[in-house]
Formats: structure tokens, C-alpha cells, sequence
């Protein structure tokens, strides 16, 4: 547990709360080095719900304050650093829902672009404003961005900086849906995966994500190699045989 990233277990499910409301969660190298932290502790979670503290924001941007003073060579790592820890994060083997309760700016939008899936609370506000302030985006907005909303929208946004609210957010592919209470809901949601094999589950994930921008033909290789080797698990011969037993199937992830 850190000064400003928290972590708590709701059943098979890892609640992550980035919690620096008074500068609406902004994220600077103390809180990326204890969100990577996290990251490397999740256990046996089977999948994990990201969020901001307070009721503004989910993460308002990077901190303009840190970054204002920072020579070429400084900025340059400080992105490198940045975009390890979202890759870090995209790259978890559990599902990862980020519950944007609030502005998703610059940092902040990275950051939920690199959860798998996003939901978004009725006051949500998404954006990637850094040409406003002389910068591009250096968390992975400009390719991410790319690959959720696709290359004319993501070239519109990155261009003009304007924010998104959540119901267009919706209708481009930045939010899944919104929400009433997009915390309970993430976690609903959470658990809804985590009922299923943990194990394919988790290949579904790396047969989307190992794949993305692969020709057809490779990427089907990829996903019957994987579709194989779910019957070397446990989890398939509970899974078909609570099936054909008419009972709900109890999976170790094994």
C-alpha cells in the first residue's frame, strides 16, 4: 500500500484506487512507481478494477507541475517510464476494467486506454489536451488512441486536444458504456468474468491482444494453438464436465 495508489481484494476481484484527490489524481513518478508496484503483486486476483479517489476525476492528466522544468532528455525518460507502467498494465494476464468516475485527461485517458475494458460514469470526461500545452501525448495516446477509436477520429483528437464527454465516448469506442455507479458496476462486471475459467479466460486476452495488427491467417494459427492447449488444463475437464453434470463448474485456474 502506498502514499497514493491502494489496492483491496473484493472476492477474486483486485481493487485499485489511484488516490490523490486534491490534485485530481495527476500522476507523477511516486504514483507510477507505486502503481507499478501493484502491478507486480496482483496473486491470485482474476481480474482487476482500476479507479480514481474523490468524485472529480479518474486521473486528470500527468503532473504539469513535475513536468514544466524537465529538459528533452529528462522528458524523454519520464515518457519511457510512463509508458512501461501502462504496458505493464495492458499486459497483465487477468482482465482489467478501468471505472473512469470523472475527467480521463491526457495521462488519465492513457491510462484507461491501456485497461481492457472502460466504463465511465455519467459526468465522464475523456481527452487528450497536450497540444494545448506544446507537448503531444507520451503515455501511448497517439497509438492507442489509434487502435480504440480509429486513425481519423484519434488524428481529430490529438489535433484539436478537445475533450470528449461520455456519451460521444460511448458512441466512438472510448467508453464501453456509462454508468450510475461506475465503481459497483466495474466490480459487477469483474466478477461476472471472474465466474469463468481464470485459465481461458485468460487466453482469450493474449489470443485479442498477442494478435492485434496481425495478418487473419497468423492471428487463427495463434487463437487454435491457444484453443489446444485449454485442453491440457483442469479447468476445461471441470468446465465440460460441470456442463454435462447440469452444475455450476468450480474452476482452480490450473
Amino acid at each position: 500500500m502506498g502514499e497514493f495508489v491502494r489496492a483491496e481484494r473484493r472476492g477474486s476481484v483486485l481493487l485499485v484506487t489511484i488516490d490523490r484527490p486534491k490534485a485530481l489524481n495527476a500522476l507523477n513518478r511516486l504514483v507510477l512507481d507505486e502503481l507499478s508496484a501493484i502491478l507486480d503483486e496482483i496473486d491470485d486476483a482474476r481480474a482487476l478494477v482500476l479507479t480514481g479517489g474523490g468524485e472529480k476525476a479518474f486521473v486528470a492528466g500527468a503532473d504539469i507541475a513535475a513536468m514544466a522544468d524537465l529538459d528533452a532528455l529528462t522528458a524523454h525518460g519520464f515518457a519511457a517510464f510512463g509508458q512501461s507502467v501502462l504496458d505493464k498494465l495492458e499486459a497483465l494476464p487477468i482482465p482489467t476494467i478501468a471505472a473512469v468516475n470523472g475527467f480521463a485527461l491526457g495521462g488519465g485517458c492513457e491510462l484507461a486506454m491501456a485497461c481492457d475494458l472502460t466504463l465511465a460514469s455519467k459526468t465522464a470526461v475523456f481527452g487528450q489536451p497536450e497540444v494545448k500545452l506544446g507537448v503531444i501525448p507520451g503515455f501511448g495516446g497517439t497509438q492507442r488512441l489509434v487502435r480504440r477509436v480509429g486513425s481519423q477520429r484519434a488524428r481529430e483528437l490529438c489535433f484539436t486536444g478537445r475533450n470528449v464527454k461520455v456519451d460521444e465516448a460511448v458512441q466512438i469506442g472510448l467508453a464501453l458504456r456509462a454508468c450510475d455507479d461506475v465503481v459497483a458496476e466495474a466490480l459487477a462486471l469483474a466478477e461476472q468474468i471472474a465466474a469463468n475459467g481464470p485459465v481461458a479466460v485468460q487466453l482469450c486476452k493474449r489470443a485479442i491482444l498477442d494478435n492485434d495488427g496481425q495478418p487473419l491467417s497468423a492471428a487463427l494459427i495463434s487463437e487454435r494453438q491457444l484453443f489446444g492447449l485449454c485442453f491440457a488444463t483442469q479447468d476445461q475437464k471441470e468446465g465440460m464436465a460441470a456442463f454435462l453434470g447440469k452444475r455450476k463448474a468450480a474452476f482452480s485456474g490450473k
